[in-house]
C-alpha cells in the first residue's frame, strides 16, 4: 500500500513500479463542487498516472470515466460513438482525462476507458444517503415532470467486473456500462418505497422551476447537490452496452430495482455508523447534511 496524492508525480510513479495493471478510480466527484480540484485531480492527476504508467511500463491502464462526458444526450441509447458534450465543469474535466488517455495510447500505452452510468451498490452514499434517510423516515420522494424519464444505473459490483474484463483485453478501447434491466425514475423509486414499507410515496414536481431552484441553491452553497444533479435528475439517459457485452463478454447482474434495494439494505445495516460519521472517506461514501434541503 502506497498512500499519496495523485497530483504528486513522484508518489504516483512509485506506486506504478512493477505493476501489471493500473485501475484508475481517483476523481473529484460532482459533490465536491470545486472546479480547481476537478481539473487538478481529474485531468492533471490522470496525466500523472498515464505518464508514470508509460515510464514504468505498466501493461494496461483502465480509466474509470463518467457518463457526464455526454452531458444531456440528444437521443438515447448513448453509444461509444455518441459525441461527448459535457455541460458542466466536472464533465469537462473527466473528458479532458479521456483525451489524455487517447494521447498516451498514441504513444504506446495500452489504456482503455470505462464509462459507468450512475453507480449504486453497498456503501454508495453521497446524495443517495439523503434519499435513503427520507424513505427510512417515511417522507415523500420528489420526481420531476412525472418521473417518466428513463434512467439507467449500474451496480458497483457489475462495474468492477467490467473493469477487470477490460484489463484482460489488449488494445485501447472505450466501453459504456449500465444495467440491462431498467425503467423510469418513478419506477425505481416506487419499487424502493414499496420495499421499505415506511409510507413514503413518490410525488411529482414541475421540472423548470425546481431545476432553477436546485441550480441557485447549489451556487450559493445552500444545497449539497451539484449542477450535474440538477441537469440530469429529470432527463432520460441510458447506454447501449453492446460493445462491452461483445468484446468483453460482460453481463450485468443487477437491475435498477435490485441495486436500489441492495443499497438501501446496506444503509439500514450501517445507518448508525453513517450518521455518526464513522463510515467511509470519499464524498460518495460519506453522509451529507440534509437540513439545507
Amino acid at each position: 500500500v502506497i498512500q499519496g496524492d495523485i497530483r504528486d508525480f513522484a508518489a504516483v510513479a512509485a506506486a506504478c513500479a512493477k505493476i501489471d495493471v493500473a485501475f484508475h478510480n481517483v476523481a473529484q466527484v460532482p459533490l465536491a463542487k470545486n472546479p480547481e480540484l476537478f481539473w487538478s485531480v481529474n485531468r492533471d492527476g490522470t496525466a500523472n498516472l498515464l505518464r508514470a504508467s508509460l515510464e514504468r511500463r505498466v501493461g494496461k491502464v483502465i480509466y474509470t470515466s463518467s457518463s457526464a462526458v455526454y452531458g444531456v444526450p440528444e437521443s438515447n441509447p448513448v453509444t461509444e460513438e455518441t459525441p461527448p458534450s459535457p455541460m458542466e465543469e466536472y464533465g469537462r474535466a473527466k473528458l479532458a482525462g479521456e483525451s489524455a488517455c487517447r494521447e498516451f495510447a498514441s504513444r504506446g500505452l495500452d489504456v482503455s476507458i470505462v464509462r459507468p452510468r450512475t453507480i449504486m451498490g453497498h456503501g454508495r452514499l453521497g446524495i443517495f444517503q439523503i434519499l435513503f434517510e427520507w424513505i427510512h423516515q417515511g417522507h415523500n420522494i420528489p420526481v420531476l415532470a412525472g418521473g417518466k424519464n428513463l434512467y439507467q444505473f449500474v451496480h458497483a459490483d457489475d462495474l468492477a467486473e467490467a473493469c477487470i474484463l477490460a484489463a484482460r483485453r489488449k488494445g485501447a478501447s472505450a466501453y459504456n456500462c449500465g444495467a440491462d434491466r431498467f425503467g423510469s425514475m418513478r419506477d425505481v423509486l416506487e419499487h424502493l418505497c414499496r420495499f421499505a414499507g415506511t409510507g413514503s410515496r413518490v410525488r411529482s414536481l414541475p421540472m423548470a422551476p425546481i431545476v432553477a431552484v436546485m441550480n441557485l441553491s447549489s451556487r450559493i452553497g445552500a444545497s449539497p447537490l451539484a449542477p450535474y444533479h440538477a441537469l440530469m435528475y429529470g432527463r432520460s439517459m441510458y447506454f447501449d452496452i453492446s460493445r462491452a457485452r461483445t468484446e468483453l463478454g460482460w453481463q450485468p447482474r443487477y437491475s435498477n430495482n435490485e441495486m436500489f434495494v441492495d443499497s438501501y439494505r446496506w444503509y439500514l445495516a450501517n445507518r448508525e455508523a453513517v450518521l455518526n460519521g464513522r463510515e467511509g472517506m470519499s464524498q460518495h461514501r460519506s453522509a451529507l447534511k440534509q437540513k439545507a434541503l
